[in-house]
């Protein structure tokens, strides 16, 4: 009887971490595809800029570059922390 409950407890236990990594490993494929959205929203955004107004090209394209920058750091920063939550469990 204690050995059932005892393996049972190990299963969910063992469950529990299986799920804890594909939650980790999801997290960092939605932070992937999160920067990709916002990229692309910002390269689109800094295209109509410079099709709107041509002699801001170079301002524009300082800050589009800036931004991306940020974006990028920002997903890094989620897929490094969502491997870390993976290797050190």
């Amino acid at each position: 009887m204690l050995s059932s409950v005892l393996l049972q407890e190990a299963a969910n236990a063992a469950s529990n971490i299986g799920i804890g990594y594909g939650l980790a490993a999801m997290g960092g494929g939605i932070a992937a595809l999160g920067a990709g959205i916002g990229i692309g929203r910002i390269g689109g955004t800094a295209l109509e800029s410079i099709a709107r107004q041509p002699e801001a090209i170079s301002d524009i394209r300082a800050n589009m570059i800036l931004a991306a920058a940020l974006v990028e750091g920002a997903a890094f920063f989620a897929m490094v922390v969502g491997l870390l939550v993976i290797f050190l469990k």
